[in-house]
C-alpha cells in the first residue's frame, strides 16, 4: 500500500510541474473554490448587503431636506426586515425621509431578515446662509436642551418615563422610538421655587390679592413717589411681555398631550407662580437705579449684583448679574421677538394667502410699527401696553365666555374632566405624573414667574415702596395662566377639542375649536394673534435694552445700537424659518431662570422681612 500511494505522489508531482498548464488550471480552481466559499460566508452574515443615501437640498429654506435609501443590488430588498431612521416622524420600512435639518446627523438602520444589520450616518449639507447659520447654532440647541430639559429623576430610576397602553405596551414614534414623558430640570427648578417661596411668605398670592387690586386703583400713591410709570401701566407692560402665543398654541399643546387634567396643574403652578412673580419684581425696585433724568434701570441683573454684594458674594453677585443679562439679551431678540414675527406672518399668510410671498413686507411693517414705540422708551411702551393689553384681554375671553356660556349644561361634567383627569388620568397621557408636568410645564413656560423678565417692567414703577409693587405683580400670573389659559383650556373642552380628534397642533387646534362655533374666528385670532405678538415685542425690546446697557454701559449710542439690531431681527424673524437660532434663543428665556432664582432663594429672608414691615405700616396707616 505505500509503493502504491508513492507511486501515486510521483504522478501527480509529474503531471502537475510549475512550468505545466495543469498546474495553472488547478491553482485557478483552487483560488475560484476559496471566492466562492468566502462569499457564501459573507452574504450570509449580512456584510455583503450595501445601501447608498441619496440625498437633496432642495432650497435655501431649513428643514426641508430628503434622504433617500437606494440598494446597489434588487435581491437585497427581498431581505429588507425592517428600516430605521433617527429622524422620530419618518416611519419604519420607509425609503424616503423628508423635511431633515440641514448640517443635523442622522442615522439609518436596515435589519435584515438574517438577524444582521447595516447603518450609515449622513448629512444634508447647508449651503445657503440660512442653513449654515441654522447649522452652527444646532449644536448649542442640543447643549442647551441638555441643561434645561434633562430628567433627574428619570436619571436616577425614581420612575419610568415612558408612555404605556393599559397593556404595558408602549407607545412608539412612527420611527419606533418609544414615547416619553420627561420631567424638564427647568420645570422642576420653576415650581419647586415658587413652592418655597409660596410657603415662605405665608402665602402671599393669596392674602395680599386684594390689596393689589387697591393698589392698582391708585388708593396707596403719592405724587413724590419715584419711577417712571404707572402701577397699571408697569402691569400692562409686563402682561404684554408674558401673554402671547404660549396662551394660544401652548395650551393647545398642552391639552393635546395631557388632557383636560392638564387644566387643573396649570392653575395650582399659576397660583404658586404669584409668589415668585412678587419676590423677584420687590427686589428689582429695591436695587433699581434712578439717573439724573429720572430714567429708570431695574431687574434682576442690579438686585443679583447689588443685593448679593451686600453679603460679602461680590464676585458671586456678578457673574450671576452679567450671565442673566446676556441670557436676556439673547431671549429678546429670539423668543422676544423672532419668533413672534414669525408666528404673526404665518397666521396672515394662513387667513390671507395672497400675504405668503410677501414675508419680507410683513416683517418691515412689523419692524416700524414696533420702532414708533420703543423710540420712547418705557413711558413711550406703557402709554400702547396700557391700551392694548385691557383690549386684546378682554376681546379673547369675552368670546372664550361666550363659547362656554353656549355650552353651559356642560358645565359640571367639564369640571369633573378636569379633576378626574388631574389625579386619575390614563397611561397614554403619562399617568398622575404626566399630566401634573404637562400642566405645571404650560404654566410655568407661560407666565414666566421666577424667569426675572418681567421684574425690569415693574422696577420703572412710581413707588418708594418695593413691597407695593411686588404685591402689585401678584395679578400677572394670575391673569395671565388662571384666566387667560384657563379660558383656552375650558373652550377646547367644551367644544370636544381637548382630545384634539383631528390630530391638530397648538394655534391650529385652539382655531378649530373656536371656529366650530363661529365660522368668522379665524379673523378675530389673527387680531389676537398680532395684538399679542406687537405687545410682547414692544415689552421685550424694554428687558433686552437694559439687559444691553447693563453690559454695555448706559449711553445714547449703546441704546441706538440695540434698537437697530431688534429691529433687524424683526425683519429677519418674518422672513426665515423657525430653525436652531430661534430655538436657541428661546431657551435662553428659560434659562435666565437659573441665575435669577439662585438669587432670589439667598434674599427671599430679605424679603420676607420688608414684606413684615410693610403690612405693619399699611394698617397702621388704615387706623
Amino acid at each position: 500500500m505505500q509503493l502504491s500511494a508513492e507511486i501515486t505522489i510521483n504522478r501527480i508531482s509529474t503531471r502537475y510541474t510549475q512550468n505545466s498548464p495543469n498546474y495553472f488550471i488547478c491553482n485557478m480552481r483552487r483560488i475560484h473554490l476559496f471566492l466562492l466559499i468566502t462569499s457564501i460566508f459573507y452574504y450570509s452574515a449580512g456584510y455583503g448587503r450595501s445601501f447608498q443615501i441619496v440625498t437633496e437640498n432642495p432650497s435655501a429654506e431649513i428643514k426641508d431636506g430628503t434622504a433617500i435609501i437606494q440598494f446597489e443590488d434588487f435581491s437585497d430588498t427581498l431581505e429588507i426586515e425592517k428600516i430605521y431612521w433617527s429622524k422620530q416622524s419618518t416611519p419604519l420600512y420607509s425609503r424616503k425621509a423628508s423635511e431633515l435639518e440641514e448640517g443635523t446627523a442622522y442615522t439609518v438602520i436596515v435589519d435584515w431578515k438574517d438577524k444582521t444589520q447595516t447603518s450609515q450616518t449622513f448629512k444634508i449639507s447647508a449651503s445657503s446662509a440660512q442653513e449654515k447659520v441654522n447649522a452652527g447654532f444646532t449644536p448649542f440647541v442640543e447643549l442647551l436642551s441638555i441643561v434645561l430639559f434633562s430628567d433627574p429623576f428619570a436619571a436616577l430610576g425614581l420612575y419610568d418615563p415612558v408612555l404605556r397602553a393599559d397593556n404595558g405596551l408602549p407607545y412608539l414614534y412612527p420611527n419606533g422610538d418609544e414615547k416619553k414623558m420627561a420631567i424638564p430640570l427647568v420645570v422642576v427648578w420653576l415650581i419647586a421655587g415658587a413652592l418655597f417661596f409660596t410657603i415662605k411668605m405665608r402665602f402671599i398670592n393669596v392674602r395680599g390679592f386684594k390689596h393689589a387690586i387697591d393698589l392698582i386703583k391708585g388708593k396707596f400713591d403719592q405724587e413724590e413717589d419715584k419711577g417712571e410709570v404707572s402701577h397699571f401701566q408697569a402691569l400692562a407692560t409686563a402682561l404684554s411681555g408674558t401673554v402671547g402665543m404660549g396662551n394660544i398654541a401652548g395650551v393647545a399643546t398642552a391639552m393635546a398631550i395631557g388632557g383636560p387634567g392638564a387644566t387643573f396643574w396649570m392653575i395650582v403652578a399659576g397660583l404658586l407662580g404669584m409668589s415668585s412673580k412678587f419676590v423677584e419684581c420687590t427686589l428689582a425696585v429695591k436695587y433699581r437705579e434712578i439717573d439724573q433724568n429720572g430714567v429708570v434701570s431695574g431687574g434682576p441683573m442690579y438686585y443679583l449684583s447689588k443685593g448679593l454684594h451686600k453679603r460679602g458674594w461680590t464676585k458671586l453677585g456678578k457673574t450671576l448679574a452679567v450671565l442673566f443679562a446676556v441670557l436676556c439679551v439673547g431671549g429678546s431678540i429670539g423668543g422676544g421677538n423672532m419668533y413672534q414675527a414669525n408666528q404673526t406672518f404665518l397666521q396672515l399668510s394662513t387667513v390671507f394667502p395672497m400675504l405668503s410671498e410677501y414675508s419680507l413686507w410683513v416683517g418691515l411693517f412689523l419692524a416700524i410699527l414696533t420702532g414708533l414705540v420703543i423710540i420712547g422708551g418705557i413711558k413711550s411702551i406703557a402709554k400702547v401696553t396700557d391700551k392694548i393689553v385691557p383690549l386684546m384681554i378682554l376681546l379673547y375671553v369675552s368670546i372664550a365666555i361666550f363659547v362656554i356660556a353656549l355650552h353651559y349644561t356642560f358645565i359640571p361634567q367639564a369640571f369633573a374632566d378636569i379633576f378626574n383627569g388631574a389625579f386619575n388620568a390614563d397611561a397614554a397621557k403619562g399617568g398622575f405624573i404626566g399630566v401634573m408636568i404637562m400642566g405645571f410645564r404650560r404654566a410655568a413656560f407661560s407666565n414666566e414667574a421666577g424667569v426675572g423678565s418681567a421684574s425690569i417692567a415693574h422696577s420703572a414703577s412710581k413707588t418708594n415702596q418695593p413691597v407695593s409693587e411686588g404685591i402689585v405683580s401678584l395679578l400677572e400670573p394670575f391673569i395671565d395662566t388662571v384666566v387667560i389659559c384657563t379660558m383656552t383650556a375650558l373652550v377646547l373642552i367644551f367644544t370636544g377639542f381637548a382630545q384634539n380628534p383631528q390630530g391638530l397642533d397648538g394655534v391650529a387646534l385652539t382655531n378649530a375649536a373656536f371656529k366650530s362655533q363661529f365660522e368668522w374666528f379665524d379673523i378675530v385670532l389673527t387680531i389676537a394673534i398680532f395684538l399679542f405678538a406687537f405687545s410682547t415685542m414692544i415689552s421685550w425690546s424694554y428687558y433686552g435694552l437694559k439687559a444691553w446697557t447693563y453690559l454695555t454701559g448706559r449711553s445714547k449710542r449703546n441704546d441706538l445700537i440695540f434698537k437697530v439690531l431688534f429691529l433687524t431681527c424683526t425683519l429677519i424673524g418674518a422672513s426665515s424659518g423657525k430653525g436652531a437660532v430661534m430655538d436657541f434663543s428661546d431657551m435662553m428665556i428659560l434659562g435666565m431662570a437659573f441665575p435669577n432664582l439662585v438669587g432670589l432663594l439667598i434674599m427671599s429672608s430679605e424679603v420676607k422681612e420688608d414684606l413684615a414691615v410693610y403690612f405693619k405700616n399699611v394698617m397702621a396707616k388704615k387706623k
